[in-house]
C-alpha cells in the first residue's frame, strides 16, 4: 500500500469498522481464546464485555513495528485500565496473558483454558444467555447511557441517563416487565 493511502485506509476502513462495532446498539461480547495482538485487541476493546482464557495472549504491539495503534487503541485502552498501564503496554509493545489482563482490567472475566481451546467462548455464551432475556429497548438505552455518559461530566451524564430512561417509559416491554414481576412469571419481551 502506498504511503499516502495508509491514513485514508486506516481511518475509513479499520477505524470505521471498529467504531461501528462499538456503536452497535446491542451488547457486544468477545471471547479471547488465543492471540489478540494489535488490531485484534483493538477490536476486542471496542466490545462491551471481554472474556479471556487464562492462556490467551493480548497486546498492542504496534510500537515494535515503529507505528502506533491506529484503530482506537491509544484511546480505548487508557480509558479502560488507566493511562499508566496503557502507556507501559503500548510503549513496550508488551503482551499479557488472560490472568494479567483480568488483573489490570482489560477483560471482565478469565477462565482456565480447556482441552478443546474454547473455554472463553463457552463462558461468553453462558454470559450471553443471561443478557438475552433482558428487555431489548432497556439494553439499548443502558448501553447508550453508559457510552455517552462516559464522554461527558457527571451532571451531563445524568441528563443523558434521564433521556435514555424516558425512552423506556412508553414501551410495551416496560409494562410486560411490571406485569411479569407482579404475576411472578418470566417476561416475554418483544422490543416494543
Amino acid at each position: 500500500m502506498a504511503e499516502e493511502e495508509v491514513g485514508h485506509f486506516l481511518s475509513k476502513y479499520i477505524r470505521g469498522l471498529l467504531t461501528s462495532v462499538r456503536n452497535l446498539p446491542i451488547p457486544t461480547l468477545v471471547a479471547l481464546d488465543g492471540a489478540a495482538m494489535g488490531g485484534g485487541l483493538e477490536l476486542a476493546l471496542n466490545c462491551d464485555i471481554r472474556i479471556a482464557a487464562s492462556n490467551a495472549k493480548m497486546g498492542l504491539t504496534e510500537t515494535k513495528l515503529a507505528i502506533i495503534p491506529g484503530g482506537g487503541g491509544t484511546q480505548n485502552l487508557p480509558r479502560l485500565i488507566g493511562p499508566a498501564f496503557a502507556k507501559e503496554l503500548i510503549f513496550t509493545g508488551g503482551v499479557v496473558d488472560g490472568e494479567q489482563a483480568h488483573r489490570i482490567g482489560i477483560v471482565n472475566h478469565v477462565v482456565k483454558q480447556n482441552e478443546a481451546g474454547d473455554a472463553a467462548f463457552l463462558r461468553t455464551l453462558d454470559l450471553a444467555k443471561h443478557i438475552i432475556p433482558q428487555g431489548p429497548v432497556a439494553l439499548r438505552m443502558a448501553k447508550q447511557a453508559i457510552n455517552k455518559g462516559l464522554e461527558v461530566d457527571l451532571e451531563t451524564g445524568l441528563e443523558i441517563e434521564q433521556m435514555c430512561y424516558a425512552q423506556v417509559i412508553p414501551t410495551k416491554d416496560r409494562m410486560e416487565g411490571l406485569f411479569a414481576f407482579r404475576e411472578k412469571r418470566i417476561p416475554k419481551y418483544t422490543g416494543e
